[in-house]
């Protein structure tokens, strides 16, 4: 709450501090490619292109692949093993923290919210700084209601059971944004993460302590700012 009795809105996730298009157009490209769609761009409107490769190019390929991706969705599709595993990785690659759902969502309704939940967690406790931080962002997807009944996997699973994946993320993240000094890994953990002592065992508890001071005293504003909305007891 602001001074003049407004409520105070949260700050927009910045942007990361490494550019990683490249590497989504590549895992955007397997997605495409297990699912028999190809997509040709098609030059910007604007001025002649000059010598080289124009970035204008690479985007208007990157809409309209999630153009594609959309009508499949909407039209159904039986998913293999494989691409389970493209669309996991083309999630946690996706830059935009809004458009990685398309892969999230999708692969939710055909596998099921535990296996993807635990292959999210997997990247968060093993995979390089940008897809911890990918992982986070893909995760705030992870609950959704499955309604994509015409997305189906080609071998169903069980119904989802076994261990509390979500108890296990939420201690993995405590303990990743502690140690990890990567701002876009803080950045991305943060909003997700329960400041509250008694959301943990008894033992996490001084490290709830430990993320609440490094968040406070951080050079980076929006993390400063974050914490101030999330903090517990």
């Amino acid at each position: 709450m602001t001074a003049d009795g407004k409520t105070a809105g949260f700050m927009a996730l910045p942007g990361g501090t490494e550019d990683r298009r490249a590497v989504f157009a590549g895992s955007l490209a397997d997605v495409l490619r297990l699912l028999g769609i190809q997509v040709v761009a098609e030059p910007e409107p604007g001025p002649e292109p000059g010598p080289g490769p124009d970035p204008a190019d690479g985007l208007a390929w990157e809409r309209r692949a999630r153009a594609a991706l959309r009508k499949v969705w909407r039209d159904g599709v039986v998913l293999s093993e494989e691409a389970f595993d493209a669309l996991v990785k083309a999630a946690v690659h996706d830059p935009n923290p809004s458009f990685n759902r398309q892969f999230v969502e999708p692969a939710l309704n055909a596998f099921g919210h535990r296996r993807v939940q635990a292959a999210l967690l997997a990247y968060l406790r093993t995979g390089t700084d940008p897809e911890r931080a990918g992982a986070a962002r893909a995760w705030y997807w992870s609950a959704l209601t499955l309604e994509m009944p015409r997305v189906r996997a080609e071998h169903p699973a069980p119904a989802d059971e076994g261990t509390n994946v979500v108890k296990e993320w939420r201690e993995a993240a405590l303990r990743e944004f502690v140690r990890n000094e990567h701002v876009d890994v803080r950045r991305c953990i943060l909003p997700l993460l329960r400041l509250r002592k008694s959301s943990y065992p008894p033992e996490l508890h001084d490290l709830v302590d430990e993320a609440v001071a490094i968040a406070r005293s951080h050079p980076d504003e929006y993390i400063r700012h974050r914490v101030e909305h999330q903090v517990g007891d």
